[in-house]
């Protein structure tokens, strides 16, 4: 009875015991399924056939128990020959015949296969057209990616999990100068992106585009090189972002763009920025210079007189204020050396930049060299930040160097050589910066006295004194006294806020009658004195002290000028004494009380020579 029933079944049934766990009967399409025999051996346990499949199919059971019928795809059969059977089992009860099952089973591989078989005969009855539709589809499909790819403004490109290139767009190719040919299935690295903008090797391990196709990685890069076909490098940013085939890692997709232009726009912009820093630096530096120099009142506001002497130095400011020429002005102190140098900067086109005037004498030979030719962080010890030197504020202007003979020697070859160059280097500082200004030099010693003593080099003077221009002594320009003094008198007034005296024919005379060793500086002290004593009537001179040279205790009075001339007597008196002989026992150091370096200092200052003490030549011993 229930082999008749399985046997008119046309698919595969086996119908089971599941009391006893024996199959009850099987037809032949379920024997070959799964014995591999057209007749089933007798007496078979049903478990035997599912193997790790036994829990699902007791699961499987208690539904088709529940429901009275279910099919299930989740149960695997292993035929007697040990194969896996995919199949779907449908199961129901035989109503007549308690605790039996019946299954009907598919197998899902002849299935599956009787499905392609369709599909294929299916596109074979569609005939060729319908395959030549396919094949455009993908054609058109393909040829829209390109013209996408082609069409976008940054660089694109892919590589397998290989390092291999896939494909190349066009802005890519046009970037770096290589066609389709040279770089597909190449390893891409290799050919662009080998080495470092330094020219350090660039191992491909460490490259991020490696890192995404081989260990999925997205990564951003800012600032690298990619090199071109041309040997040129290019600034590229990019991104590298992983590919994947059906959750398969398979390469990675490069989209980058050239920064080059940019990063040369920036660095433009770095260097101008600097620049314009130390514009600014410069600028604060000079208006403090600038500010230390303005007093609340100048003394000279003008080159007053109309003596030939100064009609000279007019006439030589005229000829000399249009050109670059430099000036070298002489003359004794207070002789109006600087107020030249100024009316020579005003009338020259570089007026509307500063004059920076430097003291030579005024500076400790320590820091001279700093002061002049300026500074960077660290070049010594105290140097805490970058400073320029008077040099580098006088660029575009005038550089005034007062006093040039009391400049070291060693600080006057360097100056020479600055000057000669016109380039100027800040100490510690390796760098050269371009010079562009007028020098005027002015010292109180004659060029050739200069020279001989030592205090100038021969060669730096030959630098300086293209035009000379010579200040005369005040005692040499008496007629210029009146109208002097009550220009100055005026100045003074106004700048003190007291009412201007007269000036007498007394006074006049007096004051042309004086010799004036400090010139037109101690003319301007004396009249300033004379606005606070005489209260604003008839003008009081004190000249009567420097003149008679006594005092309340009789003691003379000197002059600095005098005070000078007794010091230089006095040291070659000493040397002349000593036979030449500065240091060691006996010599003109002990006898004055004072050091060697300090009486050499003395010796260079004053212009001692040999001929001046006439004994044998300067000893140290």
């Amino acid at each position: 009875m229930i082999d008749s029933l399985v046997s008119a079944l046309p698919q595969a049934a086996v119908v089971v015991d599941t009391a006893s766990d024996r199959v009850a009967g099987w037809n032949e399409a379920a024997a070959k399924l799964l014995t591999g025999q057209s007749e089933a051996p007798g007496d078979i346990r049903f478990s035997g056939l599912l193997g790790p499949s036994l829990p699902r199919f007791v699961v499987f059971m208690e539904e088709v128990d529940h429901r009275g019928e279910s099919w299930t795809r989740d149960v695997g059969l292993t035929s007697l020959e040990g194969q896996t059977v995919r199949c779907e089992i449908r199961a129901r009860p035989l109503p007549d015949h308690p605790g039996l099952v019946l299954l009907v089973l598919t197998d899902l591989t002849a299935f599956e296969r009787r499905t392609a078989m369709v599909e294929t005969a299916k596109m074979h009855r569609a005939g060729l057209s319908e395959w030549k539709r396919a094949e455009r589809f993908f054609a058109e499909l393909e040829r829209e990616n390109q013209l996408i790819l082609n069409a976008a403004g940054e660089g694109i490109y892919g590589v397998n999990a290989e390092g291999k290139t896939t494909f190349v767009n066009r802005a890519a190719r046009e970037m770096l100068g290589w066609t389709g040919e040279d770089l597909l299935g190449r390893n891409i690295h290799a050919i662009i992106h080998h080495h470092h903008l330094n020219g350090d090797v660039y191992p491909a391990h460490q490259c991020k585009i490696y890192q995404s196709f081989r260990f999925e990685k997205i990564n951003r890069v800012d600032d690298e090189v990619f090199w071109r076909k041309d040997g040129k490098p290019i600034r590229v940013e990019y991104v590298s972002t992983p590919i994947y085939d059906q959750q398969v890692l398979v390469g990675a997709v490069v989209i980058f763009r050239d920064i080059t232009e940019r990063k040369e726009n920036e660095r433009k912009l770095h260097e101008a920025l600097q620049e314009v820093a130390l514009l600014r630096d410069q600028l604060e530096q000079e208006n403090a210079y600038l500010q230390e120099a303005i007093t609340s009142e100048r003394a000279h506001h003008d080159i007053v007189g109309s003596s030939p002497a100064v009609k000279q130095i007019r006439t030589r400011i005229d000829l000399v204020a249009p050109t670059d020429a430099t000036v070298l002005i002489t003359g004794e102190t207070g002789t109006g050396k600087a107020l030249v140098a100024n009316a020579i900067h005003k009338a020259s086109a570089r007026s509307r930049r500063a004059m920076i005037t430097f003291k030579c004498g005024a500076v400790s030979p320590d820091d001279i060299e700093a002061e002049l030719f300026g500074q960077v962080r660290g070049a010594f010890p105290g140097s805490t930040r970058d400073k320029p030197g008077k040099l580098e504020l006088a660029h575009g202007g005038t550089l005034f160097l007062d006093d040039i003979s009391e400049l070291p020697l060693e600080t006057q070859g360097r100056l020479l050589q600055t000057l000669q160059t016109g380039t100027v280097t800040r100490l510690g500082d390796t760098r050269a910066k371009a010079l562009d200004l007028h020098v005027i030099a002015a010292m109180n010693d004659t060029p050739d006295r200069a020279v001989k003593s030592g205090k100038l080099r021969e060669d730096l003077l030959f630098f300086l004194n293209v035009f000379p221009i010579s200040c005369a002594p005040l005692r040499e320009r008496l007629e210029d006294i009146p109208v002097l003094a009550s220009h100055l008198l005026g100045i003074t007034c106004r700048r003190l806020n007291l009412a201007q005296p007269t000036i007498t024919e007394r006074a006049v005379q007096q004051m042309m009658d004086y010799r004036w060793p400090g010139n037109v500086r101690e003319l301007r002290n004396v009249l300033e004195r004379a606005a606070i004593v005489s209260g604003g009537g008839k003008i009081i001179l004190e000249l009567g002290l420097a003149q008679s040279g006594t005092n309340s205790d009789g003691a003379p009075i000197r002059t600095e000028a005098e005070m000078d001339r007794m010091i230089r007597d006095n040291l070659i008196a000493c040397l002349r004494e000593t036979g030449g002989k500065v240091s060691g026992p006996g010599g003109a150091a002990e006898l004055l009380g004072v050091r060697p370096t300090t009486l050499y200092s003395r010796i260079n200052r004053f212009g001692i020579e040999e001929s001046d003490w006439r004994v044998g030549a300067l000893s140290t011993t």
